[in-house]
């Protein structure tokens, strides 16, 4: 390791302990205010207006974003934007969270006049409690003293990472609030990996499945085994909950007379099957564990799909 490489990780390192103090110094300041900002926001019949400018303006974006795929409505606003029309977008029913470091970001004025002239809630973050914004807003969340992490005090970093951290603390807090899940995140998060992990076993399973009665000749059941294409076939009882399955591995340990018998001879009993509301990761993570391929999906004991590896595979879950 060359000295140059120590000096980087020493800075990469430094940085990241100035932000943690930061970040510790902010959890240590919140109080009723933030309660506040919250039950503010869940009275809001509208959207949370996010706005800010400069780098407050991208954490803005992210908060903004954060909150609507967690079931609070939001919509980022650009201050400048809203100067020239955008203030349209901005409601009565709504509720405004203005970000600025100093509070005395200029193109903020507007923003912070018209939900004044309309009576919108506002919630100002901001790290001085003197500044305009704060001492305009409905609720003013001020951001503890911490020292920058560029070491010159001028460039946005422990801030906005304050306000980022801040801005998740609103949206968790909702969501608890809320009994926000995973199931309703994936509806709103349907793409990528994270909507792939959420999928479950409905979402991917086969509804046209192999299923024989337990006394249907093994001449029958390896003719419906071979036109599913699934590598196995399930087992019905008299009452038509599963009672067993024939896999590959089945008909290799009965090979020997195999077509003389009878499916119920041959089948394996209790199978390891998964519900269809389970999340498509447990049905992986069962598959995985117990070295297998593909499971049934029952309901009250009764098949209603088949759910294998490949399928999860294509999807993303893993």
């Amino acid at each position: 390791m060359t000295s140059s490489t120590t000096d980087f990780l020493t800075t990469a390192r430094e940085v990241i302990a100035i932000e943690a103090a930061g970040l510790a110094a902010l959890g240590e300041s919140l109080d009723g205010a933030f309660t506040e900002a919250v039950e503010l926001i869940l009275k809001a019949r509208g959207r949370v207006i996010v706005s800010g400018m400069g780098k407050s303006g991208h954490i803005a974006r992210k908060i903004a974003a954060t909150l609507a795929s967690t079931g609070t409505p939001a919509q980022f606003v650009h201050p400048a934007e809203a100067s020239h029309g955008d203030l349209g977008m901005v409601t009565e029913d709504d509720v405004a969270l203005v970000l600025s470091n100093s509070g005395e970001t200029p193109e903020l004025a507007d923003l912070i006049a018209h939900t004044r002239r309309f009576s919108i809630p506002l919630i100002g973050v901001a790290s001085r409690p003197e500044s305009t914004l704060l001492r305009q807003a409905d609720v003013a969340l001020v951001l503890p003293h911490a020292a920058e992490a560029c070491g010159t005090g001028v460039v946005p970093t422990t801030s906005t990472t304050m306000t980022l951290a801040l801005g998740d603390a609103l949206a968790v807090a909702l969501m608890a609030h809320r009994g926000f899940t995973a199931a309703h995140f994936r509806a709103f998060h349907p793409g990528g990996k994270l909507g792939a992990r959420l999928s479950k076993v409905a979402d991917l399973m086969h509804a046209d499945m192999p299923l024989v009665a337990e006394d249907t000749p093994m001449t029958e059941a390896l003719l419906v085994m071979s036109q599913k294409g699934f590598g196995v076939v399930g087992v019905l009882d008299a009452d038509e909950r599963l009672a067993g399955i024939i896999t590959d591995g089945d008909l290799r340990r009965h090979m020997a007379g195999l077509l003389e018998h009878r499916v119920q001879e041959v089948m394996t009993r209790n199978p390891r099957s998964i519900a269809p509301d389970a999340l498509a990761e447990a049905a992986v993570a069962l598959m995985q564990e117990k070295k297998i391929t593909c499971l049934f999906a029952l309901k009250d004991d009764r098949p209603v799909g088949l759910i294998q590896i490949h399928d999860c595979l294509r999807a993303g879950v893993v």
